[in-house]
């Protein structure tokens, strides 16, 4: 009895409680392994990004992850970045349609919104709906005739033809739709009663309310539209219309190959604003998806 009494544990029914404890310790510990393996996969360019900005260009591909050796190497390529093209013209470029195409974006939805999602009138649904039918349709497929409308009219190569095509967003509508549809409607009958017009209780009541939503649009227009390349790369030909993406293209040279560490330092200075700005936004842009429902 004494030898079976050593060999058994001496209180069995801790031992069962610990085993869902360990269990639930290697489940995080596997969950946070994974998770810290998929941020690995995709900051890896972001880490080759910064290593190639900060190396000379015969180092980049007979060691790809070399660790830099200097900084000269680093200002060599800084040097080189603002040198090759204009790298402050395509910054100035890229905010100022971006800028405009947020505007005007707004100015549009904000009015739209308001009308379906509080208004009535004929044809209400069907105006939605085709809103909605709007949001499945790919934006490629409308450009050969925005195109040709931009060159009968003369406006290829300009500002214009940059934020023109982006001013009306049914993506903006049917959101700030969603958001304006949850305001009560006893608070705007009362504010109409004190004498407020339609334009008052948009700008001082609707718009107020609807701030974090509002930010989330702005996070996603944006980033997309100082990421596209496709529709400048398609309406600009000429060097000091070029938005930041496209002045990317420049770097190219077709005697001597692509100069990848003055490219990637070029990539870092126009990805950062875009990152800090969204740093700044990002509790709006999360209370905003919240709020909306897109998750």
């Amino acid at each position: 009895m004494t030898h079976a009494a050593a060999i058994l544990p001496a209180n069995p029914a801790s031992s069962e409680g610990m085993r869902p404890a360990l269990s639930r310790w290697f489940g995080a510990l596997g969950g946070h392994a994974f998770l810290i393996a998929l941020a690995a996969v995709v900051l890896l360019p972001y880490v080759w990004m910064l290593l190639t900005a900060a190396r000379a260009p015969a180092d980049i591909f007979a060691d790809p992850f070399g660790l830099p050796t200097g900084v000269e190497h680093l200002q060599a390529n800084v040097a080189r970045a603002f040198d090759t093209v204009p790298l402050l013209r395509f910054m100035a470029n890229g905010l100022v349609v971006v800028t405009c195409i947020l505007f005007l974006q707004l100015a549009f939805a904000i009015p739209c919104a308001y009308a379906l999602a509080k208004g009535q009138f004929r044809g209400q649904k069907l105006l939605f709906a085709l809103i909605l039918t709007a949001l499945c349709v790919p934006i490629q497929v409308p450009m050969l005739p925005i195109y040709l409308a931009l060159a009968k009219l003369g406006a290829l190569d300009s500002y214009a033809a940059l934020i023109v095509p982006f001013a009306l967003s049914p993506f903006a509508i049917f959101l700030l739709r969603q958001q304006f549809k949850s305001y009560p409607d006893e608070i705007i009958q009362a504010a109409r009663l004190d004498g407020f017009s339609e334009a008052e209780i948009v700008m001082r009541l609707i718009v107020p309310s609807a701030r974090p939503v509002i930010a989330a649009f702005a996070v996603f227009s944006v980033t997309a539209h100082w990421n596209d390349l496709y529709w400048p790369m398609i309406v600009i030909t000429s060097l000091d219309k070029a938005t930041p993406p496209l002045g990317m293209l420049f770097f190219k040279d077709g005697d001597f190959g692509t100069d990848y560490g003055a490219l990637m330092v070029a990539a870092i200075v126009t990805v950062a604003p875009i990152l800090i700005a969204f740093l700044f936004a990002q509790r709006q842009f999360i209370r905003g998806l919240t709020m909306t429902g897109l998750r």
